[in-house]
């Protein structure tokens, strides 16, 4: 399948998903993650609310089946029915008649960005509102209005999709991907659908690492994993933070806390060689669940791969963020990065040399022969030198390439070569 089909099969991935109100808890969260396994054999989890988690305790459940705002004449001026970023997350139910002074303390606005409705939460303090563009609150006359919000806030479960497969060595890499952002196609759509797409892939293929997707609330999702999973999370080798991935902005990699992990150093690698502009962030304890992943309890070896950064482009928790933000081509161009990481993170092997007294006798051999039609004899001969004078057993292939200033790919089709010729383990 080309990149081009792919990209369009996750725009339609997100296209589904879009109209459904998702939160940190609640029915849209579970109807997200059915469609997600009509793609992936996802194992979904419910925890009770009121389930301690370290520091945090799971919510209650927070359900919305309608919510409007009618005016002085009776009509619709705010309806969550036609766009889920109009209600607050998480209000809880009303219905009553208020002066526009006081309905006017719970209506959120942009005034810097009047033609966006801002998406707002209030998830741990309980609350109601309503958010609108800034231009349609200046037109709102004095008067009554009529609030309603038919939503429910009571003991349920918070609910996560995990899909673990397990590969050659118990050891894992980690994916995760926030599923709690209503009508949000970049923030974060783009995110899961890359990494239901990566975790097919990954379905199709033999695989040196075990892997574990989780889609999850963001923040306490991760925590409530991590509380719960504990004794799993040594296994974690690598992990990666997928969001903001279908924008035409430059990819952005936010180091893990540790900063010289081998995920940085693969991270890094890949987008200094894609052709694509790219900056590097270390880690700041900000943003998105690479923050719990990383937190000094655990210090996890997790990065955040994006394109563009959270909070630097004006759509951002806004209406603009729609599926007319992203496209399928920039979706393809980041499933092919993350693909090429885990490519490398499955191939970067520390080689031994069998025999490292002095450089072999390589023509004797018959390695010259065997590389004799080769387009690219003169470098994978210099390549042969350079892997075997680092295979110390100290230096990972990625090592190699880039002490040598060679493609990964060809320090590997050496590596193997040389394997088969008994002179690498």
């Amino acid at each position: 399948m080309s990149g081009e089909q792919k990209g369009a099969l996750m725009y339609r991935l997100a296209e589904k998903l879009f109209p459904i109100c998702r939160s940190i808890t609640g029915d849209g969260v579970r109807e997200s993650l059915s469609i997600i396994q009509e793609y992936i054999p996802l194992e979904i989890h419910e925890v009770p609310s009121g389930t301690a988690v370290f520091d945090w305790t799971v919510p209650p459940e927070w359900n919305i089946r309608d919510a409007w705002v009618k005016g002085p004449d009776g009509k619709k001026i705010i309806d969550f029915k036609a766009n889920n970023l109009h209600i607050l997350q998480y209000s809880t139910p009303i219905h009553q008649i208020l002066e526009l002074e006081d309905l006017k303390k719970h209506l959120f606005t942009l005034p810097d960005q009047p033609d966006l409705i801002p998406y707002r939460t209030s998830y741990y303090q309980q609350n109601w509102g309503f958010c609108l563009a800034y231009r349609e609150l200046q037109r709102l006359p004095e008067g009554q209005y009529e609030v309603y919000i038919d939503a429910s806030l009571e003991e349920g479960h918070l609910t996560y999709g995990e899909l673990y497969l397990p590969g050659e060595s118990t050891n894992e890499v980690l994916l995760s991907a926030h599923i709690c952002h209503p009508a949000l196609a970049n923030d974060n759509l783009s995110g899961i659908s890359v990494l239901t797409f990566l975790a097919q892939w990954l379905l199709g293929q033999k695989n040196r690492y075990s892997y574990r997707f989780l889609f999850i609330p963001g923040t306490i999702g991760s925590i409530t994993w991590l509380a719960l999973n504990e004794p799993k999370v040594q296994n974690i080798q690598h992990g990666l933070v997928a969001s903001l991935l279908g924008d035409a902005g430059g990819f952005t990699y936010k180091r893990s806390r540790r900063g010289d992990a081998e995920i940085d150093k693969v991270a890094e690698y890949v987008l200094k060689h894609s052709g694509q502009p790219y900056q590097v962030f270390d880690f700041f304890p900000y943003g998105y669940d690479e923050r719990q992943f990383c937190s000094p309890g655990f210090n996890l070896p997790v990065g955040n791969l994006t394109r563009s950064s959270f909070g630097t482009y004006p759509e951002y928790h806004t209406s603009g963020d729609n599926l007319q933000f992203i496209q399928d081509k920039y979706l393809a161009e980041s499933l092919d990065i993350y693909q090429q990481i885990i490519t490398i993170l499955e191939h970067n092997v520390y080689c031994q040399n069998l025999n490292p007294k002095c450089e072999p006798q390589l023509g004797k051999r018959g390695l010259y022969d065997a590389i004799g039609g080769d387009s690219d004899q003169k470098k994978l001969q210099m390549a042969m030198l350079w892997v075997l004078n680092f295979s110390d057993g100290t230096m990972s292939l990625l090592d190699i390439a880039e002490r040598a200033k060679l493609p990964f790919n060809l320090i590997l089709k050496t590596s193997k070569l040389l394997i088969k010729y008994e002179l690498l383990v």
